[in-house]
């Protein structure tokens, strides 16, 4: 059974801002791309802007094996429990490796993020998890340095646990949300919005255009490629279609993958956004929000790998979610 939500004395509408240590510690060693000092670059960028005191604290839980067949197998789950406690090889064909512990860390991201979900069903408002957005994992296997889709399982807990029809996952990472698409590329009622570095230049390689759902679900996904080397006034661009699709869809609650590795400088991707990318995309789905979900957003770090750059966009994000907090309490 999941765990039962914390009692807190958080007014209604507060922005919520869920960390610690538990889920600083999803990582693959220092040096890598994804190392474990990516929540403190975070924490540090925020604290210096003044954040930490506009918004509410919440702290991770662990998901339960439960939760995490919401959308994974459970052989797949079993897989990563037996390599994490043996701590080599890999989860994938080669690009995420089972360090040790790495179940027991993905577990804790995955009810990061179940935490921020429970808590703004409660209170409305908005929430932010830094470390998560962990959107390329499928059904059955890890990829590009994602062990468990927490953005996935969430949706999952949206629709099954609280019964909503009309969730939508937006995705401005710059790398397609594959796990995402392809789990629920064949459901109608998943939304999904993504614009992305175009496939042919970029891992995963998927995320065309044409690329819009299938069988009952044909039309019903929106992919935005864009050409390396874009920058805001594409994305800028890409967003007003988005927006359209998203008012016309009425979700009832937004799941935002606001991944840094779309700024310029990141050092294994092609775009040039600035973070006001990522302050225009979490504003305007606070609005959205406002006229369809009862305000509900909650907005998962995803990828970024110049440290700097992750500082930057994450901040822009939960500074946006407070000013719009503010302005509305």
């Amino acid at each position: 059974m999941h765990q039962p939500i914390e009692t807190l004395d958080i007014r209604p509408g507060a922005t919520l801002l869920v960390s610690g240590p538990e889920i600083a510690a999803y990582g693959f060693g220092h040096g890598h791309p994804f190392g474990p000092d990516r929540h403190e670059a975070f924490m540090r960028a925020a604290r210096a802007a003044g954040l930490l005191e506009r918004v509410a604290h919440l702290q991770p839980r662990q998901a339960t094996r439960e939760e995490l067949t919401l959308f994974h197998t459970s052989a797949y789950v079993d897989l990563v429990e037996r390599r994490s406690r043996e701590g080599t090889g890999y989860l994938d064909g080669g690009d995420t490796p089972a360090v040790p512990g790495i179940f027991e860390a993905a577990s804790w991201v995955v009810g990061a993020t179940l935490r921020a979900v429970e808590q703004v069903m409660v209170t409305g408002g908005r929430a932010f998890v830094p470390i998560a957005g962990l959107h390329h994992a499928s059904r059955s296997s890890a990829a590009g340095f994602c062990v468990f889709n927490d953005c996935a399982i969430a949706a999952e807990v949206l629709r099954q646990r609280y019964g909503l029809e009309r969730v939508a996952y937006i995705d401005i990472d710059a790398h397609h949300g594959d796990g995402v698409f392809y789990g629920f590329e064949d459901d109608p009622d998943m939304l999904f919005a993504d614009t992305h570095e175009d496939g042919r230049y970029l891992y995963p390689g998927t995320g065309a255009r044409t690329e819009s759902g299938r069988g009952r679900a044909a039309g019903t996904k929106l992919n935005l490629p864009l050409p390396p080397g874009a920058g805001d006034a594409e994305f800028f661009s890409a967003w007003e279609e988005i927006e359209a699709y998203l008012d016309a869809a009425r979700p009832e609650f937004i799941l935002l993958q606001c991944g840094a590795d779309s700024l310029a400088g990141d050092p294994i991707t092609h775009l040039r956004f600035s973070e006001a990318a990522h302050a225009h995309a979490a504003e305007r789905l606070c609005r959205l929000a406002e006229r369809h979900a009862q305000g509900r957003v909650v907005a998962m770090g995803g990828g970024g790998y110049n440290r700097d750059n992750l500082g930057r966009a994450w901040t822009a994000v939960l500074a946006a979610f407070a000013a719009h907090g503010e302005a509305s309490g």
